[in-house]
């Protein structure tokens, strides 16, 4: 945990670990951060270290269910395209197909 000191608030944070290293921030062990008392007239204020997991929100939910529906759909055959005049089908591989002009 990191320490810092709001000297106008009379506060004392404590909160996760600094990615940087501050003039005026204290780096603590477990044991200290859990034992940290501060001076008389002072608060001692202790942010979240851990990630919360709020759970899935209702814009998640509702993704899933448009999902869910989209996927029970009957799927819609494409269209065959129709041939340009003066040409036939020869050949067809998977989408792509073949055509000679007469």
């Amino acid at each position: 945990m990191t320490l810092t000191y709001v000297y106008a608030d009379q506060t004392a944070v404590l909160g996760p670990l600094a990615t940087y290293a501050e003039p005026h921030a204290y780096d603590l062990c477990p044991e200290h951060s859990e034992r940290l008392s501060a001076p008389r007239g002072w608060e001692v204020l202790r942010l979240a270290t851990g990630p919360i997991d709020p759970g899935p929100s209702n814009d998640d939910l509702l993704a899933l269910a448009d999902a869910v529906r989209e996927a029970g759909r009957p799927v819609q055959p494409a269209p065959r395209p129709v041939a340009e005049t003066g040409s036939r089908e020869t050949h067809r591989k998977g989408h792509l197909r073949v055509l000679t002009s007469d």
